[in-house]
This record gives C-alpha cells, sequence and structure tokens, in this order.
C-alpha cells in the first residue's frame, strides 16, 4: 500500500473503526486512542498490506486488542489499589521546620549550598569542597559565615556582633 492509497484508507476507515471500538470500549477518547494507536502500527507495516486483503480488519482487531489490553491493565491497577491500605496523613513540616528553609533562602547560594552538603547531607568539609570545586579554606569560610548568618536569621534578638553569653534575657 503506497502512502497515498494508506491516507485514503485512514481518512475512510478512522471514523468507522473508532465508532465500532467505541460500542466496545464506551469511552470516546479510549476508542480515538487505541484506533489511532492501531493505525500507527498499520502504517508501519503499509508496505506489506494490500488494500484487497481486508486492512481495516486488520487495524480493527489491533484496535480491539489495544483497547482490551489497557481495560486489563487498568483493572489489575484497580485490584492493588483496593487491596493496599490507603496511606496515612504524613504531617506537613513543623514551625522549625519552616523557619530553617526560609533562613537558608536568604543566604547567599554558594553559603547554602556549602550548609547544606556538610550539615543536612552529612558530607566532610573536603566532600564539599570537591562537589563544588571550592577550595577547603573557601568552604570553611562560607560554613562559618553561613552558620553565623543563621543563628541571625534564626535568632531576631541576637545581632551578628554578640555571643552567646552576652544577651541579657
Amino acid at each position: 500500500m503506497t502512502e497515498e492509497e494508506f491516507d485514503i484508507f485512514y481518512a475512510s476507515a478512522f471514523p468507522r473503526l473508532v465508532g465500532r471500538v467505541y460500542a466496545v470500549t464506551g469511552d470516546l477518547a479510549e476508542a480515538q486512542d487505541v484506533v489511532q494507536e492501531a493505525f500507527v502500527r498499520a502504517w508501519d507495516r503499509r508496505r506489506e498490506m494490500l488494500t484487497d486483503e481486508a486492512p481495516e480488519a486488520w487495524v480493527r482487531t489491533v484496535a480491539v486488542r489495544l483497547a482490551v489490553s489497557r481495560w486489563r491493565r487498568a483493572r489489575r491497577w484497580l485490584e492493588l489499589v483496593r487491596h493496599h491500605a490507603a496511606p496515612e496523613q504524613v504531617p506537613g513540616p513543623g514551625p522549625e521546620h519552616t523557619a530553617l528553609v526560609q533562613a537558608l533562602r536568604r543566604l547567599p547560594q554558594a553559603q547554602r549550598t556549602a550548609i547544606v552538603l556538610h550539615h543536612l547531607c552529612d558530607l566532610t568539609v573536603e566532600q564539599v569542597a570537591s562537589e563544588t570545586g571550592a577550595a577547603v579554606g573557601t568552604v570553611k569560610a562560607r560554613l562559618s559565615r553561613g552558620r553565623a548568618a543563621l543563628a541571625v536569621h534564626l535568632d531576631p534578638e541576637r545581632t551578628s556582633g554578640e555571643k552567646e553569653g552576652d544577651r541579657v534575657r
């Protein structure tokens, strides 16, 4: 079958096949999808198909098989979902987590990256340096400055010049 013959075949057979597969599936969008997929497969075989060998029957058979396969897959999925208990509700982040994320967002990118890799991902200073491409001394400076900035952002009463023991309560 030539490309032109296939185009004519597609234009004439597509609506008919969608109607027949729709009768099987009861879902117009599903019928359109599987008929389209069947035509894609037929396109790959168009040179082997002859117009006098009922190519429409071949496409219809493929489309119905695709529809049945999708239906079985959906049914198996539903069975799996029904047999598993609903997941428990996971509580949202607490106020400490939210405050930490907000404080981290205020840091410059380089300091934030160093803090997260070192303190949250448990990488050594040397691993952070390797990961970021920075010198070990640079990573140490970023960690120091980042921790100082985080302390200020997490405790607004504290200023960058105060020490822990200097605060008045």
